[in-house]
């Protein structure tokens, strides 16, 4: 169970913490757990100052407060991804009481990120990618469930959806049977050509399905009938990979990542798989073609 979470802040900064975190909920349509992570995020911020945080402390908080703080971190040995998160967070927060009217910091515009190593998105085969999909029914509890589990590892790869774009899903959003339509991070909405195989495995799916459902009931469901949680089908992934000795790098967003990577590969073009994706910059789509130059050095190391 998490620890709940306290803010070195008054009343007043509290309540816009608060506005703020259901901001990010309701209109950037960030998930609990992102959410959750900011939160923590600025708490650790307003817990570097001697005295709760007012308004007027906020506002006059300069550059070098900022730094302040940051080597405070950076003394504590935490991840470089983590700072940078942190950073990130701090921003977020005041730039909405900028936006808002609230206050106004130019001093954080002047704190740099530090730099990050640079990660290639993993992709899977597509050969491991089959034989999880076929192993996902032997391995539920229920039958139902594992054809459950088939439909949403399908929809990964067949769809490339983020895992919270999948599980959010509800009855009818497939009425079409040829395009999904989708709303993913900033509240943006993508069209998603729908192969007739993720159709078949989700109808699979739904004739088996306990429990009566009905036009904008949760699609995916848990044992109990319940939406399904993430957490539940990263723990089935991690029992089939473990289970037929695939790479740990097969992961749901492995899925996401090798849709994305086979496209690129069959020659679809970056403005294509950007649509597809839902990235809001073409600079973030990019990061699969150097996954492909990556495969072909692999390839010619092993050849000579």
């Amino acid at each position: 169970m998490k620890q709940p979470i306290n803010y070195n802040a008054d009343k007043e900064v509290k309540a816009l913490i608060a506005r703020w975190s259901a901001w990010l909920t309701g209109e950037r349509m960030y998930s609990p757990h992102t959410v959750d992570a900011y939160c923590r995020d600025l708490a650790i911020f307003t817990a570097f100052f001697d005295k709760p945080l007012n308004l007027k402390k906020l506002a006059r908080i300069d550059i070098r407060g900022f730094r302040a703080y940051l080597s405070s971190r950076a003394a504590e040995n935490i991840s470089k991804t983590s700072l940078a998160r942190e950073i990130s967070t701090i921003r977020n927060f005041f730039r909405w009481l900028n936006k808002n009217d609230i206050i106004k910091n130019d001093a954080i515009s002047l704190l740099s990120s530090p730099l990050l190593p640079k990660a290639l998105p993993r992709a899977a085969d597509a050969e491991d990618i089959f034989k999880l999909l076929g192993k996902a029914c032997q391995n539920a509890a229920r039958p139902w469930e594992g054809l459950r589990d088939k439909a949403v590892f399908t929809l990964l790869y067949g769809c490339g959806l983020r895992i919270s774009e999948a599980l959010s899903l509800n009855i009818g959003d497939l009425d079409d049977q040829r395009l999904l339509r989708i709303t993913g991070k900033g509240n943006k909405t993508r069209l998603v050509p729908l192969l007739p195989a993720v159709v078949d495995t989700i109808n699979d799916y739904l004739a088996e399905c306990p429990y009566r459902q009905q036009t904008g009931d949760p699609m995916f469901l848990g044992a109990r009938g319940e939406r399904l949680s993430p957490r539940i089908i990263q723990r089935q992934m991690q029992k089939i990979r473990l289970e037929i000795g695939l790479p740990e790098t097969i992961t749901p967003h492995a899925l996401r990542h090798s849709y994305a990577t086979h496209l690129l590969a069959a020659g679809t073009d970056l403005r294509s798989i950007q649509e597809l994706l839902g990235h809001s910059s073409l600079t973030t789509t990019q990061r699969y073609t150097e996954v492909e130059i990556e495969k072909l050095k692999e390839e010619y190391h092993k050849a000579f």
